[in-house]
């Protein structure tokens, strides 16, 4: 989860309109569950002979993660962001650092600890990512 800036927030109240570009993305996350980046993205609709452009790409990955179509993931090595489709709930993911498979995770114990953590320095409005990576039994 990011943080959205009051100006982007109101921007994401706002309704979108369906655009031939959002349903290009959409199709390419459709055809996976696994983490992508825009790179890969781009790369993949330019396979199937779209004339999408990166920026296009980009532009559309914000919107889907404003909308909540998409969760984002920012790895250290390479440092880039990645994006999946998930479920709307609240969540964090287990992610293989080899084939990138993800589980979903529910953690109420965590979701606790930050409730009590936010409430005990005053802090509101909180929000946090927690992202678990390590090899799944395939990989192993």
């Amino acid at each position: 989860m990011t943080s959205i800036d009051p100006a982007a927030a109101d921007t994401a109240a706002r309704p979108r309109r369906r655009t031939h570009q959002r349903d290009l993305v959409t199709s390419v996350f459709d055809a996976t569950d696994q983490w992508l980046t825009a790179q890969q993205v781009h790369s993949r609709l330019v396979g199937r002979g779209e004339p999408v452009g990166l920026a296009t790409v980009y532009r559309t990955l914000a919107v889907l993660m404003e909308t909540g179509g998409l969760d984002a993931i920012h790895s250290v090595n390479p440092p880039e962001w990645s994006y999946r489709r998930c479920s709307t709930q609240h969540h964090h993911h287990l992610t293989c650092r080899q084939c990138g498979k993800t589980v979903e995770i529910a953690a109420p114990p965590i979701e606790n600890w930050a409730a009590y953590m936010a409430s005990t320095h005053g802090f509101t409005a909180m929000q946090h990512t927690i992202e678990v990576s390590g090899l799944c039994p395939a990989c192993q």
